[in-house]
């Protein structure tokens, strides 16, 4: 392509012209020639030949063509569409384009799904603070569309100016590419701050939000909340709010709420169409109920809306959901005469159930069948019938399904390297699974929870627990939570392998991923740091979980710390002991004396050892009591040491008296 000299622009005729749907508008005589000057009577463009030595400007003073002007821009949009290096050609042409000029230009570039450019231009307007509210709004929508959430919501939180911030249109174009993006409950606190900020939401904005809530475990419980703020707004629910409410109602299970919404909404005067009628036959789907889907097919008739593909399709998802596999084959013929049928959706609907109802023979017809009519397929029918053959204990046939799967697409999502993958780890193919994971990143394809759970299991089954381990480390560092089941399988396994260290790093990240762990869990952890030796970290297990952990395990615990654990928190131990409510064992005293005795220098915690029996009811026995007055001038506090012995003695003789009282019996 030519380069061309800064502010040399050919006309319309010369550049191509503007394609259809991005004409700049036609000037008016009273704007100014630029956005970038105040006065039109001087101009430094001196235009020489371009493009055939077509001539745009000649004259350095007058009046400028307002014509002329408007060519340059539209020859200047021209060239940018095209370039090769939109950095240099932006350089050339920034004194000529106004703001909506760069927005034709972001939009161009993001109808042709061209992100590279996107990023690379609205970078460029950020920089030269050539942007409006359209300009913001645009790119969050290619944002969203990219898939790159974390782009919008950074350029979100670079906006400085209040009123923009707060703007609608902008407002409502990221909380559409959170929610889109599978980020609601970020969405969420996002719309509460925008609130905060003076956002006026309107019911597009109510309406975003609500489409986020199908797919929330309480997501129905945040629907009737959004539905409460928008209609003490002073909105009235419309034809989308109780389309979304309807769906909503069916991803959840929740039926009978369904039909309400949809009495209700044919009582407000809301017509239902097509999309409300397919969002109701989806909750009776979901329950199964398909006496009450064709009750709904006959009204939609009745009141002129004929069933369309989805109506029909989701209508055969009752019946083979309700086990009605015979209707579900009369629906499917039908689907097939109209032309509905030409993807894979109805054959997989139907393969899918019969699998789960253990009729693998028919949906193997089924898969064939539809092989056989060369329906279109994305690969979702083979990752069904994998999946069943998998459950079913089929491995081999799993196997091969997925190595036909190989050889005939070359399209993969996450879903079905997932697929594969499992079929190959349990036939216990290493080869093909090395060859999946690196697919994965050749793709660039993030994995999942279930990738990770998959690859854990298979390591096990291997008895590959160095790998698993690594495999729970990357899943952990990735925010996923960890299966509890799985987890602990693996603390065995390692322990047993004698890998400590990593059977209790495990166990780490396990607590501090999930909340809410079997209690047994630390116990077990503790047992088998005892055994390992690895005191220091059993005493943490320890402090962190006393009331979880039983008496003989801590007992057992408490006599190896006093043994071979770190003399300086030895008290530390003798302590909690005593905290969970049990007397602490006279030999644990004799253990930690003797450990103090072979350790002159730590005098001070002897000493405050001593006097903490002393306050707590608590008597050396008689084998101690000599080793310390034998020893006590190692310590040089044998005066002290033997004050706080005969204290010992006094308190154990008025306690001695007070239970004979009690009892009627004489002290000698």
């Amino acid at each position: 392509m030519l380069s061309l000299p800064f502010s040399s622009f050919p006309p319309p005729s010369a550049a191509g012209g503007v394609p259809a749907g991005s004409q700049l508008p036609l000037p008016c005589r009273w704007l100014p020639c630029s956005t970038q000057r105040k006065s039109n009577h001087r101009l430094d463009l001196h235009v020489s030949k371009i493009l055939g030595g077509t001539t745009v400007l000649s004259s350095s003073f007058g009046e400028v063509s307002p014509v002329s002007t408007f060519s340059a821009r539209q020859a200047a949009v021209a060239e940018l569409k095209e370039s090769a290096d939109l950095e240099a050609s932006l350089s050339r042409v920034k004194e000529i384009l106004r703001v909506q000029d760069l927005n034709i230009i972001l939009r161009y570039f993001g109808e042709l799904r061209r992100w590279i450019e996107v990023n690379q231009l609205f970078d460029w307007m950020q920089k030269a603070e050539m942007l409006n509210f359209a300009s913001y709004s645009s790119f969050i929508k290619y944002m969203r569309i990219s898939r790159n959430p974390m782009k919008a919501l950074q350029v979100y939180d670079s906006i400085t100016d209040k009123s923009t911030r707060v703007n609608l249109s902008i407002c409502n174009s990221i909380l559409g590419c959170m929610v889109q993006n599978g980020r609601f409950k970020s969405s969420m606190k996002l719309f509460s701050k925008m609130k905060d900020d003076g956002l006026l939401p309107d019911l597009v904005t109510y309406s975003t939000l609500l489409a986020g809530c199908g797919k929330e475990a309480d997501g129905y419980a945040k629907a009737i909340q959004l539905v409460r703020e928008l209609e003490s707004s002073g909105f009235n629910k419309d034809a989308v709010i109780y389309g979304s409410l309807i769906a909503i109602c069916a991803s959840n299970n929740l039926c009978k709420e369904a039909e309400e919404y949809f009495k209700q909404m044919n009582v407000e005067c809301c017509t239902p169409n097509i999309f409300h009628y397919s969002s109701l036959l989806n909750a009776y789907s979901v329950s199964r109920d398909y006496v009450k889907a064709e009750q709904l097919i006959r009204n939609m008739k009745s009141s002129g809306i004929v069933p369309n593909k989805v109506i029909l399709t989701t209508l055969l998802k009752v019946y083979t959901r309700g086990g009605l596999f015979e209707k579900s084959r009369e629906l499917l013929a039908e689907l097939e005469a109209l032309g509905y049928a030409e993807d894979e959706m109805p054959y997989c609907l139907l393969m899918d159930n019969l699998a789960k109802a253990g009729c693998m023979g028919e949906a193997r017809e089924v898969f064939i069948k539809m092989k056989e009519k060369r329906v279109k397929s994305d690969g979702f029918a083979y990752s069904i019938m994998i999946s069943a053959f998998c459950r079913v204990g089929l491995l081999q046939e799993a196997r091969q399904l997925a190595k036909d799967f190989e050889d005939n697409y070359e399209k993969y999502d996450l879903v079905m390297l997932n697929t594969l993958l499992r079929a190959y780890s349990n036939a216990g193919d290493m080869e093909s699974v090395r060859k999946m994971l690196k697919k994965m990143d050749d793709l660039a394809i993030t994995p999942d929870w279930n990738t990770f759970h998959i690859l854990i299991k298979y390591f096990c089954r291997e008895k590959l627990f160095h790998l698993a381990y690594q495999t729970i480390e990357d899943m952990h560092s990735k925010g996923h939570k960890l299966n509890e089941e799985l987890c602990l399988s693996l603390i065995l396994q390692l322990a047993k392998a004698g890998s400590f260290s990593e059977s209790f790093s495990v166990y780490n990240m396990l607590r501090y991923s999930n909340r809410n762990v079997c209690k047994s869990l630390h116990e077990t952890m503790l047992n088998i740091l005892v055994e390992a030796g690895l005191l220091k970290d059993a005493y943490v297990v320890v402090k962190d979980n006393m009331e979880m952990i039983s008496t003989p395990s801590f007992e057992k615990f408490a006599a190896s710390f006093m043994k071979s654990g770190n003399i300086n928190l030895i008290n530390d131990v003798v302590k909690a002991f005593h905290c969970l409510g049990y007397n602490v064992d006279a030999e644990i005293f004799r253990v930690a004396i003797s450990r103090y005795i072979g350790k002159p220098e730590k005098k001070g915690l002897l000493l405050s050892l001593l006097k903490w029996m002393q306050t707590h009811g608590y008597v050396v026995d008689s084998s101690s009591r000599n080793l310390l007055l034998k020893n006590s001038h190692l310590f040089g506090q044998k005066q002290v040491i033997a004050e706080i012995l005969s204290m010992q003695y006094v308190l154990r003789y008025k306690e001695a008296c007070k239970e004979s009282t009690f009892e009627g019996r004489d002290i000698p």
